[in-house]
């Protein structure tokens, strides 16, 4: 199974519009963050996007993303979702309908958002994408893909982490519920939210990701969802041995 890291950065993305800091103004292409989707491919060839944001486009155009079998959103937040309709090129493509897994409440935000794409009433066409909206109420199979939820807060908000055998992504995170930690024994690689250094109401901060990596105790650890606060190569010299930022273009392979 490969995975590879689509975009690692914030909502505003990296560089931010409008800032001269360091990293914004950074020769290193690792300082640069599109907004946070994954990509899993698996030995057979199955391939499932995690979240699609708004930069998409672009990035299934700088990985030649040809197949992608399905969608699960991690929940309904605008870097998470604003993609969808550029998925209307891949029911050409794959030639059926996108199925999209998330929580009850990530699905109706899609329907409310893309409300034309469910529209009985919308001219049907190439320029309507054809969705598919599937409930996540347990694991669930995608070809070969085995995708376990995992439960993960958000501020206030619950919202869905992922496991696929010993790999986990959790973006968007700062708490893991008690019910949670049993989920991610055992793990290869884990994805972890590391906004920034400063502490920050609905994501975690680098140390508490660290902390939270200490605990889930994976073999190796990489960070995401970073802001401009997080220099790539400066950071990663304070960082443990077996832990990381994440880069766009980033690719890891795991057992499946």
């Amino acid at each position: 199974m490969q995975i590879t890291f689509l975009g690692t950065g914030t909502s505003h993305g990296v560089p931010m519009i409008g800032c001269d800091c360091s990293t914004c103004r950074s020769d290193d292409p690792r300082d640069r963050r599109l907004r946070p989707s994954l990509l899993v491919t698996a030995d057979d060839g199955t391939s499932l996007l995690v979240d699609v944001g708004p930069d998409l486009r672009a990035q299934a155009l700088t990985h030649s993303i040809r197949r992608v079998d399905a969608i699960v959103f991690t929940h309904g937040h605008a870097d998470h979702i604003l993609g969808l309709d550029d998925v209307r090129r891949y029911n050409s493509l794959m030639g059926s309908p996108m199925r999209l897994f998330g929580d009850a409440l990530t699905l109706e935000e899609i329907k409310r958002m893309f409300g034309y794409a469910f529209d009985s009433n919308t001219p049907q066409g190439g320029g309507i994408p054809q969705l598919e909206l599937i409930e996540v109420r347990g694991p669930f199979t995608v070809g070969s893909l085995h995708v376990v939820p995992v439960p993960i807060f958000h501020g206030k908000r619950q919202i869905l982490g992922l496991r696929l055998g010993r790999f986990a992504y959790l973006t968007d995170c700062s708490a893991i519920p008690d019910s949670s930690w049993d989920l991610l024994r055992d793990l290869e690689i884990v994805v972890i939210d590391a906004l920034r250094r400063k502490p920050h109401g609905t994501h975690f901060s680098l140390d508490e990701a660290v902390a939270a990596s200490r605990r889930i105790g994976a073999s190796q650890t990489y960070f995401t969802h970073m802001c401009h606060d997080l220099p790539h190569a400066a950071t990663n010299a304070t960082l443990p041995e077996s832990m990381a930022l994440a880069y766009d273009g980033l690719q890891v392979n795991i057992a499946e």
